[in-house]
């Protein structure tokens, strides 16, 4: 198959029937939002939306500028197709397609700094969001900016275009309170606690480390003109295959090489604090609210804590992927008793949410045979989602009286898996300390001797939790069954 998508195809597209495309022209889209972190999630789920509202509105200004960080794969992928890609959305016993047009513009930060920065600057740009994961942020273990980190101490000298998130973020709002000075809204969308929060302090950090003469006028700019507003995403959206863009060209009859499979769920909750002007969002589904904590707590400690929990044991029982983990009813039955038993009662429920539906919605979608999410996928950086996913629970339920036994089994099943990919190199360990977390895994004698060496990452698990008895008894007791092969 020697064509590929681009806009010229799009008529023929429209004609056929076969897949969706966009409801208005890509080309006419003005930029209105840079995008840090273009990897498949942000293209399977805020472009989406993006563009949903975008149709519905009948506003032209919202088209995207992604920007890729880590290489120019994205790029090589997405230029020479005008931007457009392709969506499949996998469900049990189903598949369809949809065609994206929002990205307008595809960069390279790594050879183009001079292009992304022009971009932030731009008033035309009202909106910057950013996927760039957990650890992407590069917090201390203080939760501000980690100013020891070589890549961040760097960004900060300005020796050279900067490399971290946040140092890019930060140049360009400096290149925009140069240039106009416009207001403009800058947004987290990956899983963190209160994101927008999260990512003032890690720029108001950078600014800090600034020469005064240089960050103080850029403290006092963004204080009085950007908002920083949290946001709860939720869409699985794997790592794309070949398998992927083989049914995208099967459907569109030539090549998308940057087509994204998710799952048909998709939500996203944005706190409604803006500096300027943002895209009729309500209008394709979106929930604005004033306080999205209620969304992302439900989210991070049923949705999330369950999915590290499956993919964890998952891994260690063999199975490959989520669906097989949660298709193992002794695996099933651990992920529901931790969202019933821990997490549940930790939650301010939303009002109109069912939280017994939600959680049955969520072993249905890891159940979903058509997405294969890989277990090893998902228990990635652990280090930097545990505190998210589980520890917080476990606090709260330690706080109320009760010892957090499924939590516990969480936390258990990580120190078991970390102890697994430390003596067998064919279990990844994708994690950034995953050097320290090997060497503490392979002193360990027995349960008790791991335990004790992993609770004393103090970045992962402070200071109070390994001095919890109730706690560290609990993790120990799930613990020993794991390194045998047994829950």
């Amino acid at each position: 198959m020697s064509g590929r998508l681009a806009l010229a195809e799009l008529p023929r597209l429209r004609r056929s029937g076969r897949v969706a495309v966009p409801g208005h022209d890509p080309a006419a889209l003005g930029v209105g939002i840079v995008h840090l972190g273009l990897g498949g999630f942000h293209r399977a789920h805020q472009a989406v939306f993006t563009e949903d509202a975008a149709t519905a509105g009948g506003d032209t200004r919202w088209g995207v500028c992604g920007v890729t960080q880590r290489s120019d794969d994205v790029v090589r992928r997405l230029r020479p197709q005008d931007g457009l890609y392709t969506v499949l959305a996998r469900g049990p016993g189903e598949l369809s397609a949809r065609v994206v047009g929002t990205l307008r513009e595809v960069l390279y930060a790594g050879a183009e700094p001079d292009a992304v920065f022009a971009r932030m600057a731009d008033e035309r740009v009202r909106i910057i969001t950013l996927t760039v994961t957990e650890k992407g942020h590069r917090r201390g273990a203080d939760g501000g900016l980690d100013l020891a980190d070589p890549v961040v101490r760097a960004d900060v000298a300005g020796a050279g275009p900067p490399v971290s998130a946040v140092g890019r973020l930060v140049r360009g709002l400096q290149a925009r309170c140069r240039a106009s000075g416009a207001p403009v809204t800058v947004m987290s969308c990956d899983n963190l606690v209160a994101g927008g929060e999260v990512l003032r302090r890690l720029v108001a950090d950078f600014c800090a480390a600034l020469p005064p003469a240089e960050g103080g006028p850029l403290a006092g700019w963004i204080e009085t003109s950007v908002r920083f507003p949290s946001s709860v995403v939720d869409r699985i959206v794997p790592a794309a295959t070949g398998a992927d863009r083989a049914d995208a060209a099967r459907l569109l009859g030539v090549r998308d090489e940057g087509a994204v499979a998710a799952e048909p769920h998709r939500q996203w909750v944005v706190q409604d604090d803006f500096a300027a002007d943002r895209p009729p969002w309500e209008l394709a589904g979106v929930v604005l609210t004033p306080d999205v904590a209620p969304y992302e707590a439900v989210k991070l400690r049923l949705l999330n804590a369950s999915h590290s929990l499956l993919a964890y044991l998952g891994a260690l029982r063999g199975h490959e992927t989520i669906a097989a983990a949660v298709g193992d009813p002794e695996l099933a039955g651990a992920a529901e008793r931790l969202m019933l038993e821990d997490a549940a009662p930790t939650l301010a429920v939303p009002d109109g949410l069912d939280l017994a539906a939600y959680r049955r919605g969520v072993l249905e979608r890891f159940a979903n045979p058509a997405l294969p999410d890989r277990t090893v996928r998902v228990a990635m950086d652990g280090s930097q989602k545990l505190p998210l996913r589980l520890l917080g629970t476990a606090r709260d339920r330690l706080a109320a009286g009760a010892v957090p036994r499924w939590a516990a089994l969480g936390v258990a099943a990580w120190m078991a898996y970390v102890a697994r990919a430390a003596a067998d190199p064919a279990l990844p360990l994708d994690d950034p300390i995953a050097d320290r977390l090997c060497e503490a895994a392979s002193g360990a004698a027995d349960a008790p001797a791991l335990a004790r060496r992993l609770f004393a990452v103090e970045s992962v698990f402070g200071r109070d939790l390994p001095e919890d008895e109730r706690f560290t008894s609990a993790v120990v007791e799930r613990l020993t069954p794991l390194l045998r092969g047994a829950i």
